[in-house]
């Protein structure tokens, strides 16, 4: 029974693409800044081929590595988390979505205050820590809901749970979700609970993201199409609208990921599991805390011989990234145009350094080459 577990590892980039510059980032590398703390260490992933990577500068090379492994290069136009996981599933987005660097325009937000009759605050791209610390207290005098932005293509929505319920900061996003399309289709609406006191706020494990549905055929429908399992772990069905997903499970922190990894792993069924574990973006790449990232990837490489110990005869394990997010890189705390990091591992797999790839895409060529399925989007396979 053939089964796929491809992991994304949000946000380990390997290093500036060659248009780099045009997004403000030149010079970024992820990996390399995470490996520069002390508490970096990845033997098990050295063993694998991670360092052996084409461009890869840091750590040391394995002489016999592991795993089939490529350097690859995002053919899209974007960094973000949607753009990044489309494409690997196959779409190559020609356009990035839009971004509101100075807030949304006020038709927009006339719009949303009219559908929700509630007002708004902030209206600026905003660290998601810093909002809650500098609205929190009006929001909840007032009960306007906290809107802002970041770099990437998303209309956030911060509320405190005693002001505004869940089940009505979700009613709200799901209205902004329908709003939001055409010219102002951003990549995700984002419910972000808080609660606490002021000069305590902080946020909670509520929150919930609403992407735009992929506009065309992805690995996922065609798998699902052919009656494969698609499961998706982490913010993966969120990420597709759930468009292409047969079962799905959200997680609460990388530990919490591979966990559920670990356990979907002891479950029989022929298809894909598709994992994201987010915390180094998250928690770390957008706080420039390099450190943390470091213990972040250590931490995943503890844990990979027990990923490695569930592999069954006809298993394939991938592990991937979708953009960058270098904690080194003080001019700005958002995500990098990098290239990112593919391994490949399995007894059916030979150990072969693939160079550099022209498309995230080649990714889910690669997925459905393996349950001999031709791809519907161009993308070539790494088998």
């Amino acid at each position: 029974m053939k089964r796929i577990f491809l992991i994304v590892l949000d946000s380990v980039g390997i290093g500036a693409m060659e248009d780099a510059k045009e997004y403000g980032d030149e010079g970024t590398n992820t990996l390399s800044s995470a490996a520069s703390s002390p508490y970096f260490s990845m033997p098990n992933m050295k063993k694998m081929g991670l360092f052996n990577i084409e461009g890869v500068t840091c750590g040391e090379k394995e002489l016999s590595p592991q795993a089939k492994v490529a350097r690859m290069k995002e053919a899209s136009k974007g960094k973000d988390t949607t753009i990044g996981h489309w494409e690997i599933a196959g779409i190559i987005s020609k356009e990035p979505l839009p971004t509101y660097p100075d807030g949304f325009p006020q038709e927009v937000l006339d719009e949303f205050e009219a559908l929700t009759g509630r007002r708004i605050l902030c209206n600026k791209p905003y660290s998601g820590t810093e909002v809650i610390k500098d609205y929190g207290d009006e929001h909840v005098k007032t009960g306007k809901l906290i809107v802002y932005t970041s770099a990437d293509s998303v209309f956030q929505i911060a509320a405190h749970e005693d002001v505004v319920p869940l089940a009505d900061l979700y009613e709200y996003c799901t209205m902004a979700r329908k709003m939001l399309v055409g010219k102002h289709g951003v990549g995700r609406v984002i419910a972000r609970p808080f609660n606490g006191t002021s000069g305590n706020y902080v946020r909670t494990s509520g929150r919930h993201d609403y992407s735009l549905e992929p506009p065309a055929v992805t690995m996922l429908d065609q798998l699902k199409a052919e009656g494969k399992a698609v499961i998706a772990v982490g913010k993966i069905n969120d990420i597709f609208a759930g468009k292409g997903i047969t079962e799905y499970t959200y997680t609460t922190s990388n530990e919490d990921g591979i966990n559920k990894t670990l356990t979907m792993m002891d479950k029989e069924f022929e298809g894909l599991c598709f994992i994201n574990l987010v915390d180094y973006d998250m928690l770390y790449g957008h706080r420039n805390d390099i450190d943390g990232y470091a213990k972040a990837l250590t931490y995943f490489d503890e844990r990979l011989p027990e990923i490695l110990s569930k592999l069954q005869e006809e298993d394939v394990l991938m592990i991937t990234a979708d953009h960058g997010c270098d904690p080194g890189y003080t001019v700005s705390t958002d995500h990098s145009r990098e290239h990112t990091p593919f391994l490949m591992y399995g007894q059916a797999i030979t150990p072969e350094n693939l160079g550099t790839r022209d498309a995230f895409a080649d990714i889910g060529a690669t997925v459905l080459d393996y349950f001999n399925i031709k791809p519907q989007f161009d993308g070539r396979s790494m088998l």
